[in-house]
């Protein structure tokens, strides 16, 4: 089977097929009126991965179909992805042709570009680095303006810096985000805009405190905050928290409490239950009372968090997996129901829908 076939005729059908699956699987918890937001139809993607398939002293970009996990499907260009990277990806790719040093033994390129314009590649190799190739990538980088990472077992060579600024407007604000190479980072930048706008919309008028869990490098955190009095964020990734806490400083932001702990030892702090050091220097009782924000892993909130959030009267809830969305609304049917509904198309021609929920206290 070859790789699927972007027609920006096709997606409307498409998206429309995906949202009224989620309206037909939320209908039980009567949501209703949901906002749809759509992606554009072709270069939406600011993350592309690619492997690289040799042939003598050729080489070319490759995709591999599961069910023909041997055979390359060679590429020119790849239409998902933003317009930088397919600018950038026969540009690259001529440099890495003419040059032994950078063509010799390279697995994988990955792309990683911005709305802002920046754009950092890693080289991923089946050998050892050394000072000819580093040289000669250096000089790559310097005429095609980009940042560059090489890679290889247990080695990692950072041109200059291993993250892009990201940057781009939203409710009057130039909001700027640290995105770290092979941290998590939203896929569909346009997208991410009209999530990080459908959630400040809901919670405008909310006052008070707000609750995040699953914070990542602060995407949400930092488009909320100026709607809250104080904000106490979580993430469990050590390397989320230290690109938040640039972003935070990047955006001048003050009035946010980030904690590098998990959702389950934050609910068992917020209960009483346990006791820990990184907390030590924040009243939690203000918090008792705020609204919870939550964009968990596929997986959705596990039983202890479910338990935390039952305590809040409004929880805005943002999820990549509508099965464990569904699991987790039933969860707290008999004490939330659901206010307004949105989903979000990061992944078009995919089945993939990302979804928001706002649930308020019966």
């Amino acid at each position: 089977m070859p790789l699927p076939t972007y027609d920006p005729a096709d997606y409307p059908i498409q998206l429309a097929t995906k949202v009224a699956h989620f309206e037909q699987n939320f209908a039980p918890f009567g949501v209703a009126n949901t906002a749809i937001h759509a992606s554009a139809p072709l270069h939406y993607r600011m993350r592309a991965e690619f492997r690289i398939w040799h042939e003598g002293d050729d080489l070319n970009y490759a995709m591999f179909d599961p069910a023909d996990p041997k055979q390359p499907i060679t590429l020119e260009t790849f239409p998902p992805a933003a317009e930088s990277i397919c600018h950038l990806m026969p540009r690259l790719r001529d440099k890495l042709r003419g040059n032994e040093s950078l063509r010799r033994r390279l697995f994988q390129a990955d792309f990683l570009a911005t709305l802002s314009g920046e754009m950092l590649v890693t080289l991923i190799y089946h050998r050892q680095l050394d000072e000819a190739w580093e040289a000669a990538a250096r000089e790559m980088a310097a005429e095609l303006g980009i940042g560059l990472i090489g890679r290889s077992r247990g080695q990692k060579i950072v041109l200059d810096r291993d993250w892009v600024l990201e940057g781009f407007e939203l409710n009057g604000r130039q909001l700027r985000y640290k995105q770290v190479e092979g941290s998590f980072t939203q896929p569909n930048g346009g997208v991410n805009r009209q999530m990080l706008g459908w959630a400040c919309q809901q919670a405008a008028g909310f006052g008070g405190n707000l609750v995040e869990l699953y914070c990542g490098n602060g995407n949400f955190t930092i488009a909320l905050s100026p709607l809250f009095e104080r904000v106490l964020a979580t993430e469990v990734s050590k390397s989320s928290v230290h690109a938040a806490q640039y972003n935070l400083a990047a955006n001048q932001v003050e009035n946010v409490a980030l904690v590098r702990m998990s959702s389950e030892e934050f609910s068992n702090a917020l209960a009483g239950r346990e006791e820990f050091q990184r907390l030590k220097d924040i009243d939690l009782e203000p918090f008792h009372h705020a609204t919870l924000f939550v964009d968990p892993p596929r997986s959705g909130l596990d039983a202890v968090t479910l338990e935390l959030a039952r305590g809040f009267d409004r929880i805005l809830y943002i999820s990549c997996n509508q099965e464990t969305l569904r699991e987790n609304v039933i969860a707290l049917q008999d004490t939330h129901e659901i206010k307004a509904s949105a989903v979000f198309d990061q992944f078009p021609y995919t089945h993939h829908l990302e979804c928001g929920l706002l649930l308020t206290r019966r």
